[in-house]
């Protein structure tokens, strides 16, 4: 096996020049039965909002204070060593920015044997080691403990994880290995797999313990006082560690494997094939029920050598920088200063889509809500949602009472439109036509003052159209959600040429204060996402109207990795949604988009398509069948052709995008697509994955991004 004693890590230095070094200072604590623990406090001397990062500076100064509490421990001097971090935080994982930077699989190698080699001496000090989990402990910051002896956490720590699959590449710092064996197959599945492919999922600090990776759980209050005599009593043995979850004999050789097998078939029914870091960490899983430690590090060395160096884990990384830094500084937004103070927020409308809108106004601008609509009967039922929705807050203890009381009473509603006042932000949630809009438009503008701010939540009809007939349409902006309106990330901020930068300004600030993330676009057919959605929906029925079997269809959109097919997408947002978007796109560009008259038919049936227990799209229903029947040709596509046409069908729509300003830059598309159309990371949004197909090269004798966005050869 590797021996990482022998290992020249000195290329990995030259690397990290702009590392922001998290150091280890040292200091004692004599402990109630007179036991020396040495306690080591990663700190990298930044505020609570730059995590600790674990580079290859930060592990190589850990590294020497970990061999010196070794000869300390040698020397009787020192009966434990503890491990936390600073205030809120243990650390964050690798420092991403070095590891996108290694230039060789070599390098790559170097990182993981590095970690191995630093972290894994937590098991091997001649001591007990006992990471107190302080905070934040994602990726190699969970591999710290996972690496220690014991484990205890805050219970208000805010989020513990391995989160590298989403990332594309896997825990490759002893978590594949150390994670199954500590807390068995299925839990580990959970952690490394299935919970990272669910939007990032993270685990609390009461789930943590639940699934025994870690072994106590003690509140911030006295957290620290209260890891060191637990850990006191584990070192006199008066406290005995249970470890319930540990896989045996028996679930090594049965359990194990079915569970992986599962666990396979899960994956490729969900994902397609295409992701590679979920295989790899699952074949990992998969040895980790036998052999050696040495050996399962030696295996999480070759795998993240060989992610790392990959078009994937590049795409990620593009991907993360767009989410982390350009999705919280948005291009085109105007200086916060000129936006208008929000007291009061108006709702028009109290359907399922506005009471949607305004929980979320109220929970997180925490500011007077009101929302109206035709009757009484309608207002109270979206009232009743809203009170309905804080109470199951309340009961997953998401909020306490008085907050839930505070909330209710924050959010009325009523028929009488001069409610409307006071309002100093008012958004329309009604049918999506531009005549019901400017028509409640027109009512509300007589009633709010002049600079009020009024914004549309249309999909994809013209901004200034629906304010054209406004006194002032320079207070109107698009303000695009997407379902689900709780849980997608993304708000686009529709500009029209009257858009006023207050009304700008202020939009944003709201979606910042929503918690969602803002990009700007121009007021062009469908903005970002439901146009270039729309392209895929098309040609989607467009092969199936040429006789190509639906099932066939949805496997061939599979390399795109989008998270569900078109067919499934479109019965997720409503076939009469989709529909309509449509009937917008074929309407603005009727040589680009498809379309066919039988799709309205298709919209006004209950039930569209039928799926199997996995959520996939298997095919028409019945009623279905015989509706497309009547349009379906008899020439099917093969799944190659039908994604060329997608491919280059979306290659061809972002460069016009590009060239008609509906975006600052390409990095706001992939942005959009990411936050609004669950894109994947690992192709970093549509256009490096476009640039690598050879889509953009077909279309416009170029790529999108100079050069592509490639791993390492």
């Amino acid at each position: 096996m590797t021996n990482y004693d022998q290992i020249d890590f000195s290329p990995l230095l030259a690397l990290s020049d702009t590392e922001v070094v998290t150091n280890s200072p040292v200091r004692d604590v004599t402990l109630a039965s007179g036991k020396v623990l040495a306690l080591i406090t990663l700190d990298n001397g930044r505020d609570h909002t730059r995590p600790n990062t674990l580079g290859p500076a930060t592990l190589t100064a850990l590294n020497a204070t970990l061999d010196t509490l070794a000869a300390r421990a040698r020397a009787g001097e020192i009966q434990a060593v503890g491990i936390t971090g600073k205030q809120y935080i243990l650390a964050a994982g690798a420092d991403l920015s070095e590891v996108s930077n290694v230039g060789s699989i070599e390098n790559a190698r170097l990182i993981a044997q590095l970690g191995h080699h630093v972290l894994g001496k937590l098991s091997d000090l001649g001591v007990p080691s006992f990471a107190f989990v302080n905070g934040l402990a994602l990726g190699g910051g969970l591999e710290i403990a996972l690496n220690s002896t014991y484990r205890t956490v805050d219970s208000s720590a805010a989020a513990i994880a391995l989160p590298e699959v989403f990332l594309g590449i896997i825990p490759g710092w002893g978590g594949a290995y150390l994670l199954p064996n500590l807390i068995g197959i299925e839990n580990a599945l959970e952690v490394v797999i299935s919970n990272p492919l669910k939007q990032n999922r993270v685990l609390k600090p009461q789930q943590a313990f639940d699934l025994g990776i870690m072994d106590a759980i003690f509140p911030a209050s006295n957290y620290l006082e209260a890891s060191l005599r637990w850990a006191d009593g584990v070192l006199s043995g008066s406290v005995k560690v249970e470890r319930k979850n540990a896989p045996g004999k028996i679930e090594r050789l049965t359990k194990w494997p079915i569970a992986v097998k599962m666990a396979r078939g899960m994956l490729e029914s969900k994902i397609g094939t295409v992701p590679r870091s979920p295989y790899v960490a699952l074949d990992l899983l998969d040895k980790a029920k036998s052999g050696t430690k040495a050996e399962g590090f030696a295996r999480e060395d070759e795998a993240l050598a060989s992610l790392v160096t990959g078009d994937q884990f590049a795409a990620s990384m593009y991907a993360f920088d767009l989410v982390q830094k350009r999705a919280k500084r948005p291009v085109g937004a105007p200086d916060k200063a000129l936006a208008k103070k929000v007291t009061k927020v108006g709702v028009i409308g109290a359907g399922l889509m506005a009471s949607q809108f305004a929980l979320l106004f109220v929970r997180r601008l925490q500011v007077p809500v009101l929302i109206t609509d035709l009757d009484q009967a309608r207002v109270d039922k979206g009232v009743a949602y809203i009170h309905d929705e804080i109470g199951k807050l309340e009961a997953k203890g998401r909020i306490d009472g008085d907050s839930a009381n505070k909330l209710r009473a924050l959010v009325t509603g009523t028929t009488d439109k001069s409610a409307y006042a006071e309002c100093d932000f008012v958004i329309e949630a009604v049918f999506e036509e531009v005549g019901v809009k400017q028509s409640v438009f027109a009512e509300i503008e007589a009633v709010v003052a002049e600079d009020a701010i009024l914004a549309t939540n249309t999909s994809s009809l013209s901004v200034e159209e629906i304010g054209a007939k406004l006194a002032h349409p320079e207070r109107l902006v698009g303000f695009h959600f997407f379902n689900p309106v709780a849980v997608m990330p993304l708000i686009e901020v529709v500009k029209t040429p009257k858009t006023s930068d207050a009304a700008l300004s202020t939009a944003f600030v709201v979606a910042k204060g929503l918690g969602k993330n803002a990009v700007l676009t121009a007021d062009a057919p469908g903005f970002v996402v439901n146009r270039l959605l729309a392209k895929v929906m098309g040609e989607a029925a467009r092969a199936v109207y040429e006789g190509t079997p639906v099932a066939d269809v949805e496997k061939a959109f599979g390399p795109l990795g989008l998270p569900m097919g078109p067919f499934q997408l479109i019965d997720l947002v409503g076939w009469k949604v989709a529909a309509h978007v449509q009937d917008t796109m074929v309407g603005a560009f009727p040589e680009r988009f498809y379309a066919n008259e039988n799709f309205h038919e298709l919209a006004a049936l209950d039930e569209v398509v039928e799926k199997d227990k996995g959520g996939r799209v298997t095919g028409f229903t019945k009623a279905a069948e015989k509706v497309a029947k009547k349009a379906t040709g008899s020439t099917p596509a093969s799944a190659d052709e039908i994604l060329r046409r997608v491919q280059d069908g979306l290659a061809q729509e972002i460069k016009l995008m590009l060239e008609e300003g509906v975006v600052p830059e390409v990095e706001d598309i992939d942005l959009c697509l990411i936050l609004g159309a669950g894109w994947p990371f690992i192709d970093g949004g549509a256009t490096p994955y476009l640039d690598r197909e050879g889509a953009s090269d077909r279309v416009f004798g170029d790529t999108f991004h100079h050069p592509p966005i490639r791993g390492i050869a």
